[in-house]
């Protein structure tokens, strides 16, 4: 029982946290309709930011702001690449990722980073407060609280006027055009703020995990996707102010799709074959639907009707 209970907490840490990265694709995908490959570089861009900081004894909160306002400077390049210089999404996306690689090598001067012993969010400042008894289960309370707290932000933002041209942006440039309001700054907003929570999420993971490697961002867009494929599966007839919600969920039941897969004995080799096959499955599933509710292939950016 004690193994099992142990089992579910990790989930739960790790799908909270991976859940803010989530939160960052649903915008880039959900909203602007852009495939945004950036964010394999932001996110351990944001944990190379944080490892070097926190080992230099900056204030863990501090580093994880940084590595936010590192990882909305990437999206900012990405969008300029696409929008300014009119390179198609997918190269924007892969020629930011392919520098950052380059970029976090030599933040972090090497692969591989231990942070061990240096203060983290999670062994200092508020979470202290929190009575004894609940000392082991300080970091899943606050990567909790971090993703709530980044979905109220989000869905917040949401409902502003930028929100909504970025919403429109994705729906319909015309009618931003019609609105006389410059789609290309909007696909740089929405990127600047999806690569910012992107690169948080990796400057979170970093603080729990204790270390940086230059490879923890393979595959995040895979995660990242089905993460909010999922979650909007699921939440598919729910109002979109719940779609940050289930995007959280999906993340959550990925990792537990992903924590399941290992403990049934599957070799950790195997695992980007695991995380590729639950993509499908989720893309397959999700068009299914899609098609037995008459609606066509499920999965298609939010309309503005829908908000």
């Amino acid at each position: 029982m004690k193994i099992i209970l142990e089992i579910g907490k990790g989930i739960l840490e790790q799908g909270f946290i991976y859940g803010i990265m989530a939160l960052g694709v649903y915008i880039s995908y959900q909203v602007l309709n852009f495939p945004d490959l950036a964010v394999d570089g932001t996110f351990p861009l944001g944990a190379a930011i944080t490892a070097v900081l926190t080992l230099k004894q900056v204030n863990p909160y501090l580093a994880c702001l940084l590595s936010f306002f590192a990882g909305a400077l990437a999206g900012f390049i990405t969008g300029l690449l696409h929008v300014k210089l009119g390179i198609k999404d997918l190269l924007a996306g892969i020629l930011t990722m392919t520098a950052l690689w380059s970029v976090n090598l030599t933040i972090a001067k090497t692969s591989l980073l231990s942070t061990y012993g240096s203060r983290t969010i999670f062994t200092s400042g508020p979470i202290l407060l929190l009575p004894r008894v609940l000392a082991p289960w300080r970091t899943l309370i606050l990567s909790f609280l971090l993703a709530l707290f980044m979905k109220f932000l989000l869905d917040w933002y949401l409902t502003t006027r930028s929100g909504l041209l970025l919403r429109a942006v994705g729906d319909n440039p015309q009618l931003a055009t019609s609105l006389a309001k410059d789609p290309g700054q909007g696909k740089i907003l929405g990127l600047t703020i999806s690569n910012g929570f992107v690169a948080l999420a990796g400057a979170v993971l970093c603080q729990q995990q204790k270390f940086f490697d230059v490879n923890m961002g393979t595959g995040i867009i895979v995660m990242g996707l089905a993460s909010v494929i999922i979650g909007l599966t699921i939440g598919k007839n729910l109002p979109v102010g719940k779609h940050t919600t289930m995007v959280l969920l999906g993340s959550i039941l990925y990792k537990a799709a992903l924590s399941m897969a290992i403990n049934l004995g599957f070799h950790p080799n195997y695992l980007k074959l695991i995380m590729a096959i639950l993509f499908t499955g989720a893309l397959v599933g999700n068009d299914v639907l899609g098609r037995k509710e008459g609606g066509g292939k499920g999965y298609e950016p939010a309309t503005i009707k829908k908000y």
